[in-house]
């Protein structure tokens, strides 16, 4: 496990406020439900590939956090530094909520009469006033994080075939059932706080004719095996759970939603208040996007065949400890693109080293609850946990567990994309001084 740095959590300001007058934002420290209501809202609209869910939700949530941030302060905005002086009295709660709409609409058009009944929600008992003002705040907000996007290369980033062809080379990838590779361009997309995709790229992976190699090999050969493998039925379910994709838990929560609960969990738990849930939920669902980025970059630079590929052609790998095994196939569908890095990995790893250092700690209790789909969800497992990182090793082992990634990427991409979440906690969204 990547060890991070302890991250002291600087100690609350509290302002003090003259008896019988509204300063700006005073009610947002009980208002802090706006910020999960809107990642409710959210998790049950967004949807397609995982690159689009999680622009999408760093997107909704940047702009919540900045409407917020730019009525009530303390901390510097992710993105949207307004120059005009906001309304005085303006609500930050309308302000989030605002945004967090505006957003949504531009994002996903079709389903705006649902974002508007959730915003007539939000703004119900905040005095007009302060609901106008913090409205107009939210509306600039949005317009800036959406402006700042539009251009960011997303468009571009899944070129249809033969955007990039497979080989057939030892140790290079081959298209396997699933298809051609998708989403190969994504490295020339805007990450929301890297310099760039490469950044913090995952180690290389080890020459085929080492020992490592063999290893990881087979490992994953024995235990990612889709009958007759060695994975515990603890393992089998966390392959699953994590994939939503087959058995019992089709269709089950996705790992953005999965992460978003557990931030919510534990925001709850600590009485946070409306800027800093905001700034939480923002700081999460950018390292999230910039550490998926990381990892899918990556496998456009190295290029390494899946294990399905592998250990059928394992007789061309120049390893004396690998045999083949034609016909051999994994507890899960291998995904239509190179293997290294792991893309579940940096999820997890760009989430919980996020968590642990706004909170200060990675010891934190919780519960990861994986629902169904259906309206309303249904719980179809519960795992407690005393640590973000216990949760996000989890994750990316569940792809060595399923079939799908050696053990030697899960490693390089924690180890990776724990260093994407460091560099945006210490360049992004800090302490205000004039706060």
């Amino acid at each position: 496990m990547y060890k991070h740095p302890t991250i002291h959590r600087a100690k609350a300001i509290v302002h003090v406020v003259a008896l019988g007058l509204l300063a700006a934002g005073a009610e947002a420290s009980h208002n802090t439900q706006v910020i999960i209501d809107w990642n409710e809202v959210a998790q049950q609209n967004i949807t397609g590939p995982p690159f689009l869910q999680s622009r999408s939700y760093a997107m909704v949530h940047i702009a919540m956090a900045d409407a917020a941030i730019a009525i009530e302060g303390q901390y510097k905005p992710f993105h949207a530094r307004l120059k005009a002086p906001v309304p005085h009295g303006a609500s930050a709660k309308a302000a989030a909520a605002q945004a967090a709409r505006d957003v949504l609409v531009a994002l996903i058009p079709a389903n705006q009469a649902a974002f508007d009944a959730a915003l007539e929600t939000s703004l119900e008992n905040i005095p007009p006033g302060q609901s106008a003002g913090g409205r107009r705040v939210g509306a600039r907000v949005a317009r800036k994080v959406l402006e700042w996007r539009q251009n960011d290369g997303f468009v571009n980033a899944n070129p249809q075939p033969p955007a990039f062809l497979p080989s057939t080379l030892p140790g290079i990838w081959r298209q396997t059932a699933t298809g051609p590779a998708q989403f190969s361009e994504l490295g020339s997309v805007a990450p929301f706080g890297l310099l760039s995709p490469t950044q913090f790229l995952p180690a290389p992976p080890p020459q085929l004719e080492s020992a490592k190699y063999a290893t990881d090999f087979n490992d994953v050969k024995e235990k990612g095996r889709a009958t007759g493998s060695t994975r515990s039925i603890d393992e089998e379910r966390f392959a699953q759970l994590f994939a939503g994709a087959m058995g019992p838990y089709f269709n089950a929560t996705n790992q953005f939603r999965l992460w978003s609960n557990v931030a919510r969990d534990v925001s709850e738990v600590e009485g946070m208040s409306l800027v800093r849930t905001a700034r939480l939920f923002a700081l999460m669902t950018a390292s999230i996007h910039d550490s998926l980025q990381t990892a899918h970059t990556s496998k456009f630079i190295y290029r390494l065949w899946r294990p399905e590929t592998a250990i059928a052609a394992a007789d061309i790998d120049d390893n004396p400890d690998t045999a083949p095994e034609p016909g051999w196939t994994p507890l899960l569908s291998t995904p239509p693109y190179p293997s290294h890095g792991s893309n579940m990995s940096c999820i997890g790893a760009g989430a919980a080293q996020m968590l642990a250092n706004v909170f200060g700690t990675d010891a934190k209790s919780f519960t990861a609850t994986w629902y169904t789909a259906d309206s309303p969800p249904a719980v179809v497992h519960s795992q407690p946990y005393n640590s973000f990182w216990a949760l996000g090793q989890d994750e990316g082992s569940s792809r060595v567990w399923g079939g799908i990634h050696y053990r030697f990427e899960i490693d390089a991409s924690e180890q990776s994309c724990a260093q994407v979440a460091n560099y945006l906690y210490d360049n992004y969204m800090r302490r205000d001084r004039h706060w």
